[in-house]
């Protein structure tokens, strides 16, 4: 039996992370955290490019753009949707979801998922907390970075698809 899988190096793997502008506060420590992954993974800032669309729903279009090339070996797609009084939360929700999964089979590309969807503010700061509070506690609720998560995943998957 041979097992195959990634590890977390991040080699001369080049990534691209598509932001998020709207919910701002929320994506730059989405941001913070997935860059800081991927340094710790050994990644140079060179292999790094970070393309700012204006909401969740022009990510996909991005993302798209971006696999296109075949320049990057995974995208990283970050940024934050929070329900409001409106269904808005739902369609945004759905739709980058379906893109982005969509982008990833068609173009064969890893593409990691780090669009946070939460019903408050509260939930979507847990959701994104600094790297130094990733293991704590806090009032009964496990804080973590999901930008740091996406770039994980990213750099894994582009590991194990460089093996396949």
């Amino acid at each position: 039996m041979n097992i195959i899988e990634g590890n977390f190096s991040c080699g001369n793997y080049k990534f691209a992370i598509v932001l998020s502008r709207f919910n701002e506060l929320i994506g730059q420590k989405l941001l913070k955290g997935a860059l800081g992954c991927l340094k710790i993974a050994g990644c140079p800032d060179k292999n790094i490019d970070v393309i700012k669309v204006p909401g969740a729903f022009e990510i996909s279009l991005a993302a798209a753009k971006l696999a296109e090339l075949k320049k990057y070996n995974a995208l990283i797609c970050l940024g934050a949707v929070i329900r409001g009084e409106t269904p808005h939360f739902k369609y945004v929700s759905n739709a980058v979801s379906s893109g982005i999964s969509q982008i990833s089979l068609k173009y064969n590309i890893p593409i990691a998922f780090g669009v946070i969807t939460t019903n408050n503010i509260e939930q979507a700061l847990e959701r994104s907390a600094e790297k130094v509070k990733l293991r704590l506690e806090y009032s009964g609720k496990k804080l973590g970075n999901k930008g740091w998560d996406a770039a994980l995943t990213a750099i894994e998957m582009a590991n194990l698809i460089t093996k396949i």
